[in-house]
């Protein structure tokens, strides 16, 4: 149904993100991550995403097909990068930063391999 929809801010260790849209076929959100913070080592199982970089510098860390290690995407403002199911990848920012991400619905496909906030395994936020 057509109409105003409610935003949800849910904190998180490295910042917050502010989910601004949220159905059964897509999800929109801001993700705000402070200097010197990090995203987990992650992967999804089904969930589709692309981020954009609205504002500040951080490194975006991918593991693309055929390789065996991450690799600095190097994202400035105003660039994209795609996440296919199964890309292992994480964010550090470098200053403060926005990204606004969209995706396939499924927030909770997360497969944490590595967190500096002792997340390993889990969905949690």
């Amino acid at each position: 149904m057509s109409g105003r929809v409610d935003v949800r801010h849910v904190p998180k260790p490295w910042g917050h993100e502010t989910i601004w849209a949220h159905t059964d076929r897509y999800v929109g959100k801001i993700l705000h991550i402070k200097a010197g913070q990090a995203l987990s080592v992650q992967y999804h199982e089904r969930k589709d995403e692309t981020v954009y970089l609205l504002n500040g510098e951080m490194k975006y860390w991918v593991q693309l097909p055929g390789d065996t290690e991450l690799r600095d995407q190097a994202l400035s403002t105003g660039q994209a990068f795609r996440i296919t199911p199964g890309t292992i990848h994480y964010m550090e920012a470098v200053t403060d930063c926005d990204v606004l991400e969209a995706s396939t619905p499924e927030l909770d496909d997360v497969v944490r391999i590595k967190d500096r906030y002792g997340r390993e395994g889990t969905s949690a936020p």
